[in-house]
């Protein structure tokens, strides 16, 4: 156990803070893989509520852990950094693998791990940077990057996304075009997402108040984000320009339908319109900033909320230390012979095996194979590159790095 120091009790409540969103984004992700729409053709409110999010907070709990591994407020430099990036390069690695492995099974999962390999590798770049020009920059990110997609997919022409698989490196190009521009999850516009999580993990969140300011900040951009592109879209002009555009919708109140749904990872190039779009998986730049606002929202909440009774917490959603483990196990699940089907009742049965069995592996203090298999990979590559140690070293239970579970899917 830890002692009273406030440090310690403040660090502690903060990562386990971090480890509570994660498990919400995974129980998400799950209603979203699992529940099918009600019989009016809308979505149940857990996908509604999950549809884009889930996915998004993962993205920028990644980052937020990409930052407390390499030094917090205060990032590693030199042989440091170089062992950081190392071990950082080879957990991507072996995620992507996996994720090529999970793509080959007979699932309806889109498997994000692959994407999430991209793009915690050109997160690599930037690890050296403090919170504000983090902000910044995914500020920027977010605002121009959608658009050059927009218009290299203009000019690319059609091409749908795909569930990355181990036959697809054989088409290297395709391949790596699917990954960074138009896949389910397209690392390039994605980089916003952990740019943003990169920024609040350089921040002090074991303060109350950055954690409030954090929430505060999140709620505002999210809803911002959200009005405006309500405001954009109800002109009758850019109705008549996204439904001419569209693939199949022929009046706007279909194409509304079907926006609430969701896209899949990019919008049509037919008209510029589509940048002003907010659905989910659209990847337009209100998308993000919506999506990137709720994902900081919940994790300001999080962070607040588990400053009370930390050990409590970290128990009850020990899910979130071992999600890695979890996805893995669920996409499995999915398959045909062992626990498929899309019903509530099947939600409620994967939900529960992760909620009791990262509840039990917290309980002992132990961590999930798949995590501990990735980080004692990547930290022998790492003295095996720099001569030493540089890279993530081990913690007690209490203070586990949350980058050992960052990586997961889907909506």
């Amino acid at each position: 156990m830890t002692g009273p120091d406030s440090t310690t009790r403040g660090g502690r409540a903060r990562l386990v803070g971090v480890d509570v969103a994660r498990a919400l984004a995974l129980l998400g992700m799950m209603a979203t893989h699992i529940l099918l729409p009600v019989t009016d053709g809308s979505l149940a409110w857990p996908q509604a509520l999950a549809g884009g999010r889930s996915s998004a907070l993962f993205a920028l709990l990644a980052g937020v852990s990409m930052a407390l591994v390499t030094g917090g407020s205060s990032p590693h430099g030199g042989m440091g950094r170089l062992g950081d990036s190392v071990a950082l390069t080879s957990r991507a690695l072996l995620i992507g693998l996996l994720g090529l492995f999970l793509g080959q099974l007979e699932t309806p999962v889109a498997v994000i791990l692959t994407y999430y390999a991209v793009l915690f590798v050109l997160g690599l770049p930037f690890l050296g940077l403090g919170p504000r020009p983090l902000l910044a920059l995914a500020a920027l990110w977010c605002a121009v990057v959608p658009v050059l997609s927009h218009a290299a997919r203009a000019w690319l022409g059609p091409g749908g996304p795909t569930v990355p698989t181990a036959e697809s490196v054989a088409s290297l190009a395709p391949f790596l075009l699917d990954l960074t521009l138009t896949g389910y999850y397209p690392a390039l516009p994605w980089l916003t997402y952990l740019l943003a999580g990169m920024a609040l993990g350089r921040m002090d969140l074991a303060r109350p108040a950055t954690a409030a300011w954090v929430a505060g900040v999140g709620a505002t951009v999210a809803a911002g984000a959200w009005a405006l592109s309500r405001a954009l879209t109800s002109q009758p002009g850019a109705q008549d320009a996204l439904v001419a555009s569209s693939d199949s919708a022929t009046s706007w109140d279909q194409l509304s339908e079907s926006l609430a749904l969701g896209l899949h990872g990019v919008t049509p190039t037919g008209s510029w319109w589509w940048l002003a779009v907010a659905a989910p998986h659209s990847g337009t730049p209100l998308d993000l900033a919506h999506t990137a606002g709720c994902a900081a929202a919940v994790l300001g909440v999080c962070l607040l909320l588990a400053r009370w009774r930390p050990r409590l917490w970290a128990v009850a959603f020990g899910a979130g230390a071992m999600t890695l483990t979890l996805y893995t196990a669920h996409v499995v699940l999915l398959t045909p012979d062992l626990w498929p089907g899309q019903s509530a009742a099947n939600y409620a049965r994967h939900a529960s095996l992760a909620l009791a069995t990262g509840a039990a592996v917290a309980w002992l203090g132990r961590r999930g194979p798949l995590e501990s298999l990735v980080r004692r990979a990547s930290g022998m590559t790492a003295r095996a590159v720099t001569g030493s140690s540089a890279g993530p070293s081990p913690r007690p239970p209490a203070m586990r790095s949350p980058h050992d579970h960052e990586r997961d899917p889907h909506r």
